[in-house]
């Protein structure tokens, strides 16, 4: 199932799509794309729906971000090799872990406010993970079987504020806006193999990052198992799993988002993005 959530912000409504890519209303039939609404169970509920028996939604208008909130907004540093060497870092030895404040969450095709004081913002398309029941201490074996699904991330970043500004990064990661996620939640099972999708984004028309999900240092599965260890990881939860080379803060010179800027990127089978750079009010 690829589900999705439409509507103004503050009044999405809970959607599906069907065969033919239409969007079908799934207001009163579940909760909202959310916690206990993305657990395992509440899933599977939803396969017994016939897409064709709800109301097809003639003009969708804004699509949302594809959860609602997230208990926590977890994100994994340096994952792709080339990534770390345009940084000057060394691979990680064990995945770095860091978050980002909930409250980044953002639609799809929302825009991406830069900051007041801002001068470093940055792209990054990720793929990320939704946990869909409780993990803890799982086995890399089991741990797609916690997965809900899966959905496209742009972890924008303040790359001043993360390195340059002392203590952890989270700082870099948590504005307002950081965050578009979707536009759809893609259950795990159209997911046969996460570590093989191709994922891209261009600014400007140029594209800039390109790359797939197979050169990821840790893959979904050690990173659900890794996490699982320190943590519990809960329904709802989302983990941004790393973004390939081609950021602004690798490129020689550097380059960061200025207003009017305009970011283009998709993961395959998970959906496109669209987010244009606003200045701050």
């Amino acid at each position: 199932m690829k589900l999705l959530r439409f509507g103004p912000k503050g009044q999405e409504k809970p959607g599906m799509l069907d065969a033919s890519g239409g969007v079908r209303d799934l207001s009163g039939k579940c909760a909202d794309f959310a916690g206990a609404g993305v657990a395992i169970e509440a899933l599977d509920a939803l396969r017994g729906i016939d897409p064709e028996s709800l109301p097809l939604v003639a003009d969708p208008g804004r699509i949302g971000s594809c959860l609602a909130s997230v208990p926590s907004f977890h994100c994994v540093g340096l994952n792709y090799s080339k990534h770390a060497a345009e940084t000057g870092a060394e691979p990680p030895k064990e995945p770095i872990l860091f978050m980002k404040a909930a409250s980044a969450l953002s639609g799809p095709n929302d825009p991406v406010i830069i900051p007041r004081g801002s001068v470093k913002s940055d792209w990054e398309v990720e793929l990320g993970i939704v946990i869909g029941k409780l993990a803890r201490n799982v086995s890399e074996e089991d741990a797609l079987s916690y997965v809900a699904g899966y959905c496209t991330i742009n972890d924008v970043s303040e790359r001043e504020w993360q390195i340059e500004r002392g203590g952890t990064w989270i700082k870099g990661k948590s504005a307002p806006t950081f965050g578009p996620t979707g536009p759809w939640l893609v259950t795990a099972d159209e997911v046969p193999d996460p570590q093989n999708l191709d994922l891209w984004l261009s600014l400007n028309g140029e594209r800039v990052q390109g790359s797939n999900t197979s050169d990821m240092i840790f893959g979904v599965k050690e990173i659900v198992s890794y996490m699982s260890r320190f943590m519990d990881l809960v329904p709802g939860d989302v983990i941004a799993t790393g973004t390939p080379s081609g950021v602004g803060m690798g490129m020689k010179p550097q380059r960061f988002l200025k207003p009017g800027d305009v970011m283009e990127l998709e993961i395959e089978g998970l959906g496109r993005q669209r987010q244009e750079a606003v200045a701050a009010d």
